[in-house]
């Protein structure tokens, strides 16, 4: 048995070092193409949630149990990207 798996290590052995190469770039263009894929979805998801009006609103009370005194079920979710209720606040000083 072990006169096997030494015959199979000295036959494999002039390969070795292009199989490993290959495998290490592939696994580090791997590691950078999901890096860059991640980092991607995450400018594109702060985009969408800066759009989300809630904190500008006259009804926002920025109280976490009650975000909001019209529509609290969708206050600080996408739902409120397009909120028919939305009123601007009339003094931006007050929270």
């Amino acid at each position: 048995m072990l006169e096997l798996i030494f015959f199979f290590i000295h036959a494999i052995q002039p390969l070795l070092v292009p199989i490993c190469f290959v495998v290490a770039w592939t696994v580090t263009i791997l590691v950078v193409l999901s890096l860059w894929s991640a980092a991607r979805e995450s400018v594109a998801t702060a985009k969408q949630m800066h759009q989300i009006p809630c904190t500008g609103c006259q009804f926002f009370t920025d109280d976490y149990r009650l975000k909001c005194t019209v529509r609290p079920s969708i206050a600080n979710t996408e739902e409120a990207i397009h909120c028919l209720d939305y009123q601007p606040k009339t003094n931006p000083y007050l929270y």
